[in-house]
């Protein structure tokens, strides 16, 4: 979809760290926006920034992701005062550290919930309109732990894994109908400045491993506009080229594992681990 001005994007996870940013560059394109948080102030003061720097309609919808009725809602919402949908970003997610043997069953089922029930369900209601006018693309926020794996992330890498498998089944889905609906994924790695893992970082005091770098937010949302303009299937957003190390690691599996522990990913997670307090 290269023309973007003017058309309705929604937005989950809005309120702060990567959704602002992602929010911000819609916003520069000229795209009116729902964005969606469960902290309405946060996201009336995005709004308002929004408002007066581009100039463009913003629609805040306070929004429990977990919660269905609230997801329609969402949607129902949008579409009353915007129009119909052109663009959905599910970005909002939730991730922690953990030995897994001693989580929470019920925070597990949380994860599943905001990481890919919502982003699937989002989608399943958006659809139709989108086809309808054939017109439309489905971004979503996965991660490079959706590629790959880190230690004491079973939750967030298995939802994240299920984004970027959900995504391409989606999109193979739309690409053999001949629609002119898309959907692709942005898979970033580490993140500075804002999200979870600088919260992380900054909360227990271990840095980025040298290999792989950090991403600022701004390079994340302009992979999103990126993946819309060029319908692209798959961007990743990492400053060390990983795809080639990703092959690698399909083929020989074991050879993933040793790439993991040199380039210091699994030292990190037990580092945060070690130092996190239960629940984060």
């Amino acid at each position: 979809m290269r023309q973007l001005k003017g058309r309705v994007a929604l937005l989950t996870g809005a309120s702060r760290g990567i959704g602002r940013h992602i929010a911000e560059a819609l916003a520069a394109q000229g795209v009116h926006l729902a964005i969606a948080a469960r902290d309405e102030t946060a996201l009336e003061q995005v709004a308002e920034a929004l408002r007066a720097t581009y100039g463009i309609k913003v629609l805040v919808v306070p929004t429990d992701v977990s919660e269905r009725a609230q997801l329609d809602h969402l949607v129902d919402t949008t579409v009353s005062e915007l129009g119909t949908i052109d663009l959905l970003v599910n970005n909002a997610a939730l991730e922690r550290m953990e030995v897994f043997a001693q989580s929470d069953p019920d925070q597990t089922d949380m994860d599943l919930w905001v990481n890919i029930r919502a982003p699937m369900y989002l989608t399943r209601r958006v659809l139709p309109g989108m086809l309808a006018q054939e017109r439309g693309h489905i971004v979503n926020i996965a991660s490079l732990a959706g590629l790959g794996a880190t230690a004491h992330g079973e939750s967030y890498v298995t939802t994240k894994h299920a984004v970027v498998g959900f995504t391409r089944g989606l999109r193979a889905s739309l690409k053999a109908q001949g629609s002119a609906v898309s959907a692709s994924s942005v898979c970033p790695g580490f993140v500075s400045d804002v999200g979870m893992w600088a919260r992380k970082e900054a909360a227990a005091g271990v840095r980025t491993p040298t290999l792989l770098g950090r991403s600022k937010p701004q390079a994340v949302a302009k992979a999103v506009i990126r993946v819309i303009r060029k319908d692209r299937t798959e961007q990743i957003v990492n400053p060390m080229p990983v795809r080639p190390f990703l092959v690698l690691a399909l083929l020989w599996p074991r050879l993933g594992e040793w790439l993991m522990k040199v380039t210091g990913v699994q030292r990190v997670s037990q580092q945060v681990l070690d130092q996190s307090t239960p629940g984060e």
